[in-house]
């Protein structure tokens, strides 16, 4: 850049801060600014460093105007500057305030009327400056093109956060590409690539935006091409109804350069979706798998009932049977003996990929392994019937196979409910809640009793529990095992920690949270 022996000229600036701008393709007012500041930095090299020195080039003629700016003072505040700094009232504080400052007196003769606490501005003549300060002037414009330069990246990339580019491979740093997009660098790291990818110097690459951050040597790109993001903006780009919003993509889940699942929906009663993303002859989507090094893709049809979504994103599995179990977001689906392996899938990979699409926790079974389950269920419950109730084989049996799972659901129901089991009566039920309750009964004296005899505090018991109960006897015996006995172990505790030592309690964040105040509240009654 050869500018250093022109930043004394007035036309000749403006055409070469013209040049530069068009040749960094950054703005012309930046440069000037760029000539400005590298002025200032050799006025200042020439007349001292102290010096409020400001440069001012006319944007028109080219111009450059030097000024320097003093505060007017009835007198030097020399001692008081010393004795803050603990420095003697020397030759060096001395110059360096009257570099700063004028009197008052000096300032009038510069400019009649002007008072104290206000700026003199000087003009200075037009400098002819050194060897050693053009070059200080050359670097400080070149280092501020520099920044405008990164500055325009920066604010051409930011707007690209969450799309597709292309770029162009620069190198490969241990597995990291490096590519050139319009003269910017983009990262994409080791992990963001497909597995079995291999990339040479040249090579272009079409990958997704996940971030694009401001730094000191300029914006940093981050890329990826394993984000599920990309899939679907690569289907965005082959399917126009979902780039129009007619078909949306429900949710993602990849497996990146071995499968994914795709779940899609349509707006459009007269649009399948699951159709329209495959394409005819499959062009659409196999399109997308091009892309993605054959990456092999299942679209599957999304549906809001998610036992159904579960069983589409199975397919091509038969599923005999789908049990929901809302209270853990879990989902238990039977599956003839022959069709095991292919739902489960290799290494577990299908019933993973359909568990992320679907939000949802998938257990597999066979139709005999459920079949033995339900068997033990069945005579678990029965059992816990007969000897919690001190009834007979064939009531148990009843209560099971009418859904009664717990002592609490025959205790709470309505009465009428129970009555209305076949061979039930009224007396039948009154008597089956009035044990039900005496059992539940027993069984909280018996958790008290024990935690007790390990050392807890009774008003442990009085601490408020689930929906405005007391606390759990339950879940008190939980904490005692876990050596937490008192209002103080309690206190002590955060919410994470609690949920940690008694994962089942059934208590909410704010139940929870309520719970560990109500044991803190004494600590803070002294000072009430």
């Amino acid at each position: 850049m050869a500018l250093a022996s022109q930043i004394t000229g007035n036309t000749e600036i403006i055409q070469v801060a013209e040049a530069v701008a068009r040749e960094k393709g950054i703005e012309r007012e930046h440069v000037i600014e760029a000539i400005e500041q590298a002025i200032q930095v050799a006025a200042r090299k020439k007349y001292g460093y102290e010096q409020n020195i400001k440069a001012v080039i006319d944007r028109k003629s080219g111009e450059t105007k030097l000024t320097r700016e003093r505060e007017v003072v009835e007198e030097f505040t020399v001692e008081e500057q010393a004795e803050e700094s603990g420095e003697d009232s020397g030759s060096e504080s001395m110059a360096a305030t009257k570099e700063t400052q004028v009197l008052l007196d000096i300032a009038q003769r510069v400019q009649p009327g002007i008072k104290v606490g206000e700026i003199l501005v000087e003009e200075l003549p037009p400098m002819d400056i050194g060897r050693v300060a053009a070059q200080t002037a050359k670097q400080v414009i070149t280092q501020r093109v520099k920044d405008a330069e990164r500055e325009k990246q920066y604010e051409q990339f930011k707007d690209k956060k969450d799309t597709i580019i292309n770029g162009s491979v620069k190198s490969v740093e241990y597995g990291n590409v490096i590519l050139d997009v319009n003269g910017t660098e983009a990262v994409l790291r080791r992990e963001s690539v497909l597995p079995r990818e291999i990339y040479r110097p040249g090579d272009r690459i079409r990958a997704y935006v996940v971030d694009v951050s401001r730094e000191a040597r300029g914006p940093q790109v981050f890329l990826s091409r394993t984000h599920p993001t990309f899939m679907e903006k690569l289907f965005a780009q082959e399917v126009p109804e979902i780039y129009d919003g007619i078909i949306e993509i429900k949710a993602i889940a990849r497996d990146p350069g071995s499968r994914a699942k795709i779940a899609v929906a349509s707006r459009d009663s007269n649009i399948d979706a699951k159709a329209s993303c495959i394409g005819i002859r499959g062009s659409r989507v196999q399109a997308v798998v091009n892309e993605l090094q054959g990456e092999k893709i299942d679209i599957i049809d999304w549906s809001p009932d998610p036992a159904v979504f579960v069983v589409n994103a199975l397919t091509p599995v038969q599923v005999t049977k789908v049990v929901v179990e809302e209270d853990e977001r879990r989902i238990e689906v039977v599956v003839p003996e022959d069709q095991q392996s292919l739902a489960i899938g290799r290494r577990g990979q299908n019933v993973k990929l359909a568990s992320e699409l679907s939000g949802w926790y998938i257990e597999i079974l066979t139709e005999d392994a459920e079949s033995s389950r339900r068997q033990e269920e069945f005579s678990s419950l029965s059992k816990l019937f007969i000897e919690a109730l001190d009834v007979e084989e064939i009531i148990a049996h009843l209560l099971v196979t009418e859904g009664f799972t717990s002592i609490e659901e025959v205790a709470y129901v309505d009465v009428d409910e129970l009555a209305g089991i076949e061979g039930f009566d009224a007396d039948v039920a009154a008597e089956l809640q009035s044990r039900a309750k005496e059992s539940l009964q027993n069984q909280v004296d018996d958790q008290k009793a024990k935690a007790k005899e390990m050392g807890v505090d009774d008003n442990m018991f009085e601490l408020p529990g689930k929906e405005g109960e007391t606390l759990d006897p339950a879940i008190v015996l939980k904490l005692a095992e876990k050596n937490v006995r008192t209002r103080d172990d309690l206190g002590d505790l955060a919410t994470d920690e609690f949920y940690e030592l008694v994962p089942k309690s059934g208590l909410n964040v704010e139940e929870v949270n309520e719970l560990i105040m109500a044991a803190r509240a004494h600590w803070f009654e002294n000072d009430e």
